[in-house]
């Protein structure tokens, strides 16, 4: 980076602060306060999630109405039990619907394997038998680590890697339960999986998030032969806040602003995209839980208002960069999301069909609400085989390509 450039973000970020001086609140030092002590030297990084964890409590409170809005709104009417079970069992025909175009019809006919009835963070233990190294660097920052999944013995060739982004709202971001399912079922198939954790908010704000999984991508394309991955084929997946962060990267693969910190020749782009309940558009203001969701980021992530930087918000928005070239996208939410309205996804993945040329993947759990993968066992399943499914037919269809043309 040149003295100019670096003489001109300090100024940005002085001005940045001034600005969130200028309008903060009680709730705001709160926050600040508590997220103070990770810059304490040795247990600094061991305090580090205070400051997300009252973050969460602070702004989480203001979602709670919508929360049991919708919780009441689905609970109406009688045999609730017996309407979970009937949209659980769904899921795997809905999956199957989702795919339809995308994977070859004898794939989908395959016979499809029993639910499990667990939580899946109950299996968690179990399912961190793939994982094959743990804590590895791909940035020089403490935070910056990944966790390397996949089996003992791996295919002759190479195997794909697909890179996971946890959520949290952007300001928890740890690797710990988040992807696990996921992870150990593409790993049980001969992938190779990278369950990464990035710097969070308030101790760091945007667009350091966007930074650390553009630096991770980087880091799998330049390193994934180490662990017998193909660095010719990285998808990426997320969920929430990892959903977006992962929808984002794969829809900016030569945006240079986020690519700083990076050597010029290193490779950002994604192969493919898997993006569960997501949030996709910070741009909006227009309705009630838009204001609220709106504020949070001024107030937390962004620590600059929409109003007076509303371009930074549309680039940060995946449904504002959609594109022809992007690449293939599977999007799954749920009906009964209290956090991340569904309509949210339907308005993305509407985007990306009238501009993408690749495929795009929509599968829409009835009943589900948000984080399901952690607690239901039913849709988990179907929805890890539909991701299986879909990445392994890209997969399959990008060697199929690359073979025609060296002959």
């Amino acid at each position: 980076m040149s003295s100019d450039s670096a003489q001109q973000n300090r100024r940005s970020t002085v001005r940045a602060y001034a600005e969130w001086i200028a309008r903060a609140r009680p709730a705001d030092y709160l926050i600040e306060l508590s997220a103070a002590p990770s810059s304490l030297p040795v247990i600094g990084r061991s305090l580090a999630p205070l400051g997300g964890v009252a973050a969460l409590g602070v702004w989480g409170a203001r979602y709670l109405p919508d929360n049991l809005a919708t919780r009441r709104k689905s609970e109406k009417g009688s045999n609730r039990a017996d309407r979970k079970r009937s949209q659980q069992a769904q899921a795997p025909e809905l999956a199957l619907a989702a795919l339809q175009g995308i994977v070859a019809p004898d794939e989908l006919a395959q016979p499809w394997p029993a639910p499990s009835e667990s939580a899946p963070w109950v299996e968690a233990r179990g399912q961190r038998k793939y994982v094959y190294r743990q804590a590895v660097q791909y940035g020089d920052d403490p935070s910056q680590k990944l966790d390397v999944w996949r089996r003992e013995r791996l295919p002759g060739k190479p195997a794909p890697v697909l890179l996971y982004v946890p959520g949290g709202a952007w300001v928890v971001g740890s690797r710990i339960l988040q992807g696990h399912a996921l992870m150990s079922h593409l790993a049980e198939q001969g992938w190779v999986c990278l369950g990464m954790q990035y710097r969070t908010s308030p101790q760091h704000r945007w667009p350091r998030h966007i930074q650390d999984v553009k630096a991770a991508v980087a880091w799998a394309r330049a390193n994934a032969r180490k662990y017998g991955g193909d660095p010719n084929f990285v998808a990426i997946a997320g969920c929430s806040a990892g959903g977006h962060l992962a929808s984002l990267a794969g829809l900016t693969p030569d945006d240079p602003q986020w690519d700083t910190e990076l050597p010029a020749d290193a490779d950002t782009s994604v192969d493919a995209v898997v993006s569960l309940y997501g949030r996709y558009d910070w741009a909006d203001n227009s309705t009630v839980e838009r204001k609220r969701f709106v504020k949070f980021l001024e107030r937390v992530v962004v620590k600059r208002t929409r109003a007076r930087h509303p371009q930074l918000y549309r680039e940060a928005s995946p449904v504002v960069r959609t594109r022809a070239d992007a690449p293939p996208f599977l999007v799954v939410h749920g009906s009964r999301d209290g956090l991340i309205p569904v309509g949210e996804a339907r308005a993305f993945v509407e985007q990306l069909r009238s501009h993408s040329k690749s495929e795009v993947g929509y599968l829409e759990l009835p009943g589900a609400g948000h984080g399901f993968d952690l607690l239901d066992g039913p849709r988990t399943a179907a929805v890890n085989i539909a991701v299986g499914l879909f990445l392994n037919s890209i997969v399959r269809s990008r060697r199929v390509a690359a073979a025609g043309e060296v002959v």
